[in-house]
């Protein structure tokens, strides 16, 4: 698995000033895409102390696991609030990841990505020399469990990162294991369904720059997609606003992020496990004209040796249900995902029966 080099969007916008944008990244289309308005719509939020349910809250728990299934169901997208990962994990993760994005370009380069690998620095799903381009760079890493790191692709500039990463990985995981755990419950199964599923599960991390952009309105961050993992949760590292889903009826709605929460997604195989009761959206980075946007986001997966397909414990018993997707191994599942362009949710249709 491999994405082909493209140059640094950060470096030529540091000569040009964005001023130019070369045909590759131009889509003059995305500027008559429907967007809504402030107040028109807005993903829902939850409250993850009140999904925990304590003794005394045990009403509001219910109320609160019923609001994050209807936005698993709804939505694909909701935002977690309260999720106790501590401020000083978080904020300084946030500082890190504009720390390395603020380093030399040669610096940044030491820890380019090599052929034949998706971790580093650079960009992703660019698989043949004429595709359109994404107005950003990344730094993709895997990070838990921690065998599975290659720390020749971890920067040691600044001089926290690596130990940063760790403690951030490590406390957004917990967070995401718990709430597979209440979707399954919800989805009425044991909790141990589909955190069986991800014993020794996978996570990687994407760190985004988006640079700002003179033609922002006819360039994209990150082209339209679905995740390909169970759950997302990402981390707004600035103010800067960028990321929209869209809606059934082809609109797109930007995502307001609140301080401190994140902003979680169902992922495809999560909706392949449910057979289409949780849906993976499809959702995109825009550009701003004058500043730039910085995004970390978190991917679950299941353990690479997992089945990925509808979990026979909801499909079993439903003699009436058609079961909707393939079945197949996960490593085949991810190579199939990383060797296409990102274009929609065709990656989906393709695992559809």
């Amino acid at each position: 698995m491999e994405s082909l080099p493209v140059p640094s969007v950060q470096a030529m916008v540091a000569v040009t000033g964005g001023a130019h944008v070369p045909p590759r990244y131009l889509r003059p289309e995305v500027a008559a895409d429907a967007v809504a308005s402030n107040g028109e719509a807005a993903i829902p939020i939850v409250d993850f102390q009140r999904l925990l349910h304590p003794e005394d809250e045990a009403e509001a728990s219910g109320d609160e696991s019923a609001h994050l299934h209807a936005a698993c169901q709804e939505w694909g997208f909701f935002q977690l609030i309260n999720h106790g990962v501590p401020d000083d994990v978080m904020e300084g993760m946030k500082t890190n990841i504009e720390g390395f994005f603020g380093l030399p370009a040669e610096t940044k380069n030491q820890f380019a990505q090599e052929r034949g690998q998706l971790e580093g620095y650079g960009q992703l799903f660019v698989v043949s020399e004429d595709q359109k381009l994404d107005w950003a760079d990344i730094l993709y890493l895997n990070t838990q469990p921690p065998q599975h790191r290659n720390m020749r692709f971890w920067p040691d500039k600044p001089d926290s990162f690596r130990s940063t990463l760790d403690a951030y990985s490590a406390a957004v995981k917990n967070v995401a294991d718990c709430l597979l755990g209440i979707m399954s419950k919800n989805l009425g199964l044991q909790p141990e369904v589909i955190a069986s599923k991800c014993a020794g599960g996978i996570q990687s991390v994407r760190m985004n720059y988006y640079p700002p952009c003179a033609e922002a309105d006819k360039v994209v961050g990150f082209a339209p997609h679905s995740d390909a993992d169970l759950l997302t949760l990402v981390l707004q590292v600035n103010e800067v606003q960028g990321l929209q889903v869209k809606r059934d009826d082809g609109s797109w709605v930007p995502v307001r992020p609140l301080k401190g929460a994140f902003v979680v997604n169902v992922g495809d195989i999560m909706q392949i496990f449910t057979n289409g009761r949780y849906r993976s959206i499809e959702h995109r980075a825009m550009i701003n004209a004058e500043r730039a946007r910085l995004s970390v986001a978190a991917f679950h997966s299941p353990s690479i040796d997992a089945t990925i397909g509808p979990l026979r414990e909801l499909v079993a018993d439903q003699e009436r249900e058609e079961v909707m997707y393939k079945t197949v191994d996960h490593e085949s599942f991810m190579r199939l995902f990383f060797s296409a362009k990102v274009e929609g949710k065709s990656f989906l249709q393709r695992m559809k029966l």
